[in-house]
């Protein structure tokens, strides 16, 4: 019975979005301190699912949660079926009904899916991970352009979980990096956030007044000071070429023989260092030879740490 209810709040979640502890717990005739043990155990199993009080209260699931083609084993999906099945007769929600329906219905297969986001198709599909990026995309661009207010759960580059509510004005692509320009209702000003590092978004159903936004207002000055600045210049595999002109672009880089040469000005920083790793030996650095020996060092640590 505590797995059946446990699947059940779940799918009437994803059908409604938001539900109250009180709702749950008067349906399936279970207290409500037992509706939250189940909820920390939805959580623990990777459930988005969060309880808040207030103005956006209750219990939602977020947003860009949907369970994805291989979150179940074989085992375990034909269990929440069978589970779902054995409550039908108990179940009078159409929307719960329709669930089940579609569960049923839907093939289990492992092929890449591919969002759309208004005029643009977002393939998140990276290393397994099959929609969670479009899932974000789509949620972001739904809420500018309807003017929803969206409850996230932040993770900073410390890995500090945030969570808040933002009234987000419009989406930024800079860098290869997707943003979102929102204000921050708690700290009260308009702050960007990193799309990959909202963890789970769900529109919390109220409405804001959208400002008009000017090019100079973004807080994208992505700028680095003289001291953080070197010229490079890196030799590159005539194999690698294409990847190279996508991260420093076709101006920057010349053929030389059987190889290219590419003279850029870059940020010293480790990220410079991994991206140059990534190559796998295909991006030579021939100057300076301070970032050429922090190659070097670092590609000493991953060979004896394997």
């Amino acid at each position: 019975m505590k797995y059946q209810i446990m699947i059940n709040i779940m799918m009437l979640l994803l059908a409604r979005r938001k539900l109250t502890a009180k709702f749950i717990a008067e349906r399936y005739e279970i207290s409500k301190r037992s509706v939250y043990r189940y909820i920390d155990e939805l959580n623990v199993c990777g459930i988005p699912v969060d309880v808040t009080r207030g103005r956006y209260g209750g219990i939602t699931i977020a947003d860009t949660f949907r369970l994805p083609t291989g979150y179940f084993t074989r085992e375990e999906y034909a269990a929440t079926v069978n589970a779902l099945q054995a409550m039908r007769s108990q179940v009078t929600d159409e929307n719960i009904l329709a669930a089940l329906e579609k569960l049923q219905s839907q093939q289990k297969t492992e092929k890449r899916e591919l969002s759309v986001c208004g005029n643009i198709i977002i393939d998140g599909g990276t290393w397994g991970d099959s929609k969670s990026f479009s899932e974000k995309m789509r949620v972001c661009e739904k809420a500018v352009n309807e003017r929803q207010s969206l409850f996230i759960d932040y993770v900073s580059r410390d890995g500090e979980h945030s969570k808040r509510v933002i009234d987000p004005h419009v989406l930024i692509f800079k860098q290869n990096v997707w943003y979102v320009y929102a204000f921050c209702h708690t700290k009260q000003t308009f702050r960007t956030f990193k799309i990959g590092r909202i963890k789970s978004a769900t529109l919390t159903g109220g409405n804001f007044v959208k400002k008009e936004i000017m090019r100079d207002e973004l807080d994208l000055d992505f700028t680095y000071t003289s001291a953080e600045l070197c010229d490079v210049v890196l030799e590159i595999e005539k194999s690698s070429i294409a990847d190279a002109e996508e991260w420093l672009g076709i101006d920057n880089i010349e053929p030389r023989g059987n190889s290219f040469i590419a003279r850029m000005t870059l940020p010293d920083n480790g990220g410079l260092v991994n991206k140059i790793l990534s190559y796998g030996g295909a991006v030579k650095v021939l100057e300076p030879q301070s970032v050429k020996e922090k190659v070097i060092c670092a590609a000493k640590r991953i060979y004896e740490q394997n």
